[in-house]
């Protein structure tokens, strides 16, 4: 724990994992990043303030995987009368072929892409977001994935990752017991050993971008382009 593991792979990464397994990942995600991945409490702080119940606020998931994010911050935005339009993008091909194949909201569309594609089409969004990352970056590519954000993000970004720690990998490797048949636990405690510490994401961030401590052992990296929300 004291150097971050950025040689590590996950098992779900591997182009021939078992597709039983994945598929049971990409469905259990929702669940686990409802329990731990603090999203509600972003969504009330940083999002809902910028959404209008008159005009339409686009949100880019970057890294969209099973699309439960994308979903959940629809179901929320609906929930209290306001207009959110979502467009999940996944390079890869399974997550998009899963995510685009469960029911979703009209307001929201899952691309088979990366954040570079869409810089590349010179496309840009009001908020631009990710979950879980960052951690699976090398150190040289979190500068582009960073200045592709700035390019594609009209007002904020928003990147929530985990924190690595001692306790955040015993509790998870505790708390993941349930989630039996799919990479969750496994993949989850690499994810955790990849992870930055909050020193480092700060020092490896460029200028302009904050990080903050995120409940439970997680970490948002932040930048605001407009600055009447700074």
């Amino acid at each position: 724990m004291r150097q971050r593991a950025s040689g590590a792979t996950e098992l779900m990464d591997a182009a021939d994992c078992d597709p039983a397994k994945l598929e049971r990942t990409y469905r259990q995600f929702g669940l686990v990043n409802r329990l731990f991945s603090g999203w509600r409490r972003l969504y009330v702080q940083e999002l809902r303030p910028l959404l209008s119940a008159r005009t339409v606020t686009t949100v880019l998931d970057i890294g969209s995987g099973g699309g439960d994010l994308a979903r959940q911050l629809s179901t929320w935005a609906r929930r209290d009368r306001l207009l959110l339009d979502v467009t999940g993008i996944d390079p890869d091909s399974r997550a998009y072929s899963f995510a685009a194949g469960r029911p979703h909201h009209p307001s929201i569309r899952f691309v088979r892409a990366d954040s570079a594609d869409l810089v590349r089409a010179g496309r840009t969004f009001d908020v631009v977001i990710s979950n879980h990352v960052i951690h699976h970056l090398q150190p040289a590519d979190l500068p582009r994935f960073l200045t592709d954000s700035q390019a594609l993000a009209r007002r904020l970004c928003l990147h929530n990752d985990l924190r690595r720690s001692a306790a955040a990998y015993g509790l998870f490797s505790l708390a993941a017991l349930p989630f039996l048949g799919s990479f969750i636990r496994p993949d989850g405690m690499v994810s955790i050993r990849r992870s930055y510490t909050t020193a480092e994401l700060a020092a490896a961030a460029p200028p302009g971008w904050h990080v903050l401590r995120h409940p439970p052992f997680h970490q948002v990296l932040l930048h605001r382009t407009d600055p009447t929300n700074a």
